[in-house]
């Protein structure tokens, strides 16, 4: 597991208040690790577990981090695999228009 806050972390920390909601999800830890970790990191955002591989296979994630964009009204908007500069102009600017009314 990656030191904190992480990118991600910190967009939850930024947008969180304005509507964005963070999903981690945890492949393949030991419930009591993750939360042991995510205390010790001061994880302010939902880390979900998935013990079985189940939610890896049904999107088809291959590689972390994966993240998912999905609007609103539940439809997938974008899909992006690797670190990105979430923290940029050009990411808080997608996420300002995401969040717009």
């Amino acid at each position: 597991m990656r030191e904190l806050p992480s990118t991600i972390e910190q967009v939850h920390r930024e947008f969180g208040g304005q509507g964005l909601v963070v999903l981690a999800i945890n492949l393949g830890e030991a419930r009591e690790h993750v939360a042991a970790w995510a205390k010790s990191q001061k994880v302010s955002s939902t880390i979900l577990l998935d013990s079985t591989g189940a939610v890896m296979e049904s999107y088809r994630v291959a590689y972390t981090p994966t993240v998912f964009l999905v609007g609103r009204n539940g439809k997938l908007l974008g899909r992006t695999i690797g670190n990105k500069n979430w923290l940029s102009e050009k990411g808080r600017a997608l996420f300002r228009a995401l969040l717009a009314p």
